[in-house]
């Protein structure tokens, strides 16, 4: 699993006549740094600052992430420990949801979003984060099997009411799945390009400039290496952070009480 990695890591710190020797090494014999200080150099050339990428995607990770952990969550303790009307119908909502490529989503997601003015805004990577099908369904299924409905009941006789359990009793006892959930929300927000709805350079986040980069063709394989680690970084390190909650959340998101 690690081998992958290793070999990106090592290409990021290859001379150009490394990269291109044949057959390829797995181990930088020669390490540099100048793959990274090109990549700097392309990036200072661009129209917009390479901070001002580098907050866009932080931005709206951040903010996507934490937007994403507060309303899927609480749709997820309603859907699993409260029974309603129409809750069976808006759980296969959210499984059918799941049959659904981006792809095949694209046109009317554009439309929706030209429609209510969000083109060219934060808003219209962010506020579709908040509700991601698979977060919703994986969080629903962990709370089931994890919270009993005695503590639930316990709490109502104690006076508390929905908010008060969900924060102090259901939120940490599913600490695995929404730390789970973020792992997946901080991928999916992290290598985000703007898609169809970030037309502005100065709202571009950092995927896609480190994409532009990319796009510059052999001449650029030593600072395409670079770009590779940047863009791992993130995701990467989370995981290796959350990597026993993510393990536990998809043991127990398919058991029932």
């Amino acid at each position: 699993m690690a081998l992958p990695f290793v070999y990106v890591i090592n290409n990021a710190f290859k001379p150009l006549d490394e990269l291109f020797i044949y057959p390829p090494r797995l181990f930088v014999q020669n390490p540099t740094l100048d793959n990274f200080s090109d990549m700097f150099t392309v990036m200072s050339e661009s129209v917009i600052t390479f901070s001002r990428y580098v907050f866009n995607s932080v931005f709206v990770t951040a903010v996507g992430t934490t937007g994403m952990v507060l309303i899927t969550s609480l749709a997820a303790f309603v859907l699993a420990k409260y029974r309603f009307r129409l809750e069976k119908v808006l759980f296969n909502i959210v499984i059918l949801s799941l049959m659904f490529s981006s792809q095949v989503t694209a046109i009317p997601n554009y439309l929706t979003m030209r429609d209510i003015g969000w083109i060219d805004s934060y808003l219209a990577i962010i506020v579709p984060a908040f509700a991601m099908p698979l977060n919703l369904f994986l969080m629903k299924q962990f709370m089931e099997s994890m919270i009993p409905d005695t503590i639930i009941e316990s709490a109502s006789i104690d006076g508390a009411g929905i908010l008060d359990t969900f924060f102090r009793i259901a939120m940490p006892m599913v600490k695995p799945a929404w730390l789970t959930a973020i792992i997946f929300s901080v991928q999916n927000l992290w290598n985000s390009t703007g898609g169809n709805f970030i037309f502005s350079e100065q709202f571009k986040p950092l995927q896609y400039a480190l994409q532009q980069i990319l796009a510059g063709g052999i001449v650029r394989t030593g600072v395409g290496s670079a770009v590779s680690v940047v863009m791992m970084i993130v995701p990467i390190t989370i995981f290796i952070l959350s990597q026993s909650k993510v393990v536990e959340t998809m043991s127990a998101s398919g058991l029932k009480e």
